[in-house]
């Protein structure tokens, strides 16, 4: 499939979504960014796709468990999430 099912945080369903919008490798996911790579998957999946996503996303590019994204981070990337008028 690609390997963003290799990256921590990113099971098998993640993978699909993403790819399905253009993002199939983790260099894709650094050039469109976090948020973009987010906004663009809850517009293709609107009911299926929550915060959860974002936070994992963010952790996949740090190497991290997504629940020890820190709460400041987690609020800065639903600020920008607002901007674009999703949540």
């Amino acid at each position: 499939m690609s390997d963003l099912t290799n990256l921590r945080n990113i099971g098998l369903r993640s993978a699909e979504w993403l790819n399905s919008v253009g993002i199939r490798t983790l260099e894709d996911l650094a050039e469109i960014g976090v948020v973009g790579a987010y906004m663009r998957t809850k517009d293709a999946f609107p009911d299926q796709v929550t915060l959860n996503l974002l936070y994992a996303l963010q952790a996949a590019t740090l190497d991290i468990d997504w629940k020890q994204v820190p709460e400041s981070m987690k609020r800065d990337l639903r600020e920008q999430v607002s901007e674009y008028g999703a949540d």
